[in-house]
Parts: C-alpha cells; structure tokens; sequence
C-alpha cells in the first residue's frame, strides 16, 4: 500500500497570512503526513477492503492456475503415452490428437490468467490512487483548518520529497510540528472501522 501512496504524500498547505507577512514573519509549521495517514480511520478501512480484494483475486488465481496445472499434467501423460513403442499407430494418431487439444487448451488457459492478473493489476492501481488521494485530500483539509485556527502562514509535510526522492524539507528555523496535536483529533466525525468497533464493544 505505501507504494501506492507514496506519490501522493508530498503535499504542502499553504495559507495567506498577511499580518505575518507583513511583518516580515512568518509563522510556519511541519507536519508528518504519513503518521496521520496511518492514524486515519479511512486508511485503515480501505486497506481491509483493499485486503478483501487481494484475497478474492488471489483465490481466483489460484483456482485458475490448477486448472492450467490439471490441463498441462494431461498434456505430459499424454505425450509419455506416445513414447510407448508398442501402440498401434491408429491409437497413437489419437493420443497425438488428444495431447495436441491439451496443449492448445494449456496454452489458452495460461493467456488467461496473464490477461487476468495484469486486468486486476492495473484496477487495483486505478481504484487506489483514487481512494487514497481522496484520504490525503480528507486529512489535508483538516491539517488547513487546523492551521488557519492557529494562524499559520505554512504548513509544510515534513515526509515529501522531491522527484530524485530527495527530502523536500531540509531546514525550518523555529518550525512548530503540530504533528502530535493533530492525530488526537484527526479522527472526529470519522467512523471507526468495523472491526474496531467490534472490538470495543467486547
């Protein structure tokens, strides 16, 4: 999951704070996004649907490819019984018939389940980046209301990095990181999980 959200967490909140600015201050803050990304209830319940899934797809997959296995094991015997030098060659034509089904079958079956993984790949990819860009938009509008309640002119994710995956923030002079006060409140009016839920209640 993190690769998936990895080219999303480089985000930087920025606000207009004129009386700073026009002072020549400004007040500027760090924030850890990929703890608050963690810490969110949302992330939790899309990585459990993300996991239910995976395991669907794994299933299938795995029913598929005893199918190919089945198909293929058919093929050898097949082509050891061909070997048999003692068999009519009118049983022979038929074995040759019956392996040369098998291995067309084999091969179709294999298409398939290539087609079928790099289909589930590619939505599984598509429906994340959605979701998890929707979370990150989620948590970085509550970083701003915070932010803009405390007067920030900067809000600056301490976790970004550039495209050569250099860390973005090197150095802030008397930056607060309003990290820990934010993953108390990142999860008002967002439900728990169900699963936590269940937890609770035992």
């Amino acid at each position: 999951m993190k690769q998936l959200i990895a080219p999303f967490l480089a985000l930087v909140v920025t606000f207009s704070g004129v009386s700073h600015a026009q002072q020549g201050r400004l007040k500027v803050a760090t924030v850890d996004m990929e703890e608050l990304f963690k810490a969110y209830n949302r992330t939790t319940e899309a990585k459990a649907k993300m996991d239910e899934d995976v395991a669907r797809v794994k299933k299938d997959q795995e029913e598929r490819m005893k199918r190919l296995q089945e198909v293929s094991d058919a093929a050898k015997d097949l082509g050891k019984q061909l070997e048999d030098p003692t068999i009519a060659d009118t049983k022979k034509r038929e074995l040759f018939s019956a392996r040369q089904v098998k291995v067309q079958e084999a091969q179709g079956l294999q298409t398939e389940l290539e087609e079928f993984l790099q289909r589930k790949s590619r939505a599984f990819q598509e429906q994340n980046n959605i979701i998890m860009k929707g979370i990150l938009e989620e948590i970085r509008a509550k970083v701003q209301k915070h932010a803009e309640a405390e007067g920030y002119d900067y809000v600056v994710d301490k976790t970004g990095k550039s495209t050569s995956m250099v860390p973005i923030l090197l150095y802030t002079k008397d930056a607060t990181d309003i990290t820990d006060v934010l993953l108390t409140t990142i999860n008002e009016g967002v439900p728990a999980p169900a699963g936590e839920k269940k937890e609770e209640g035992k």
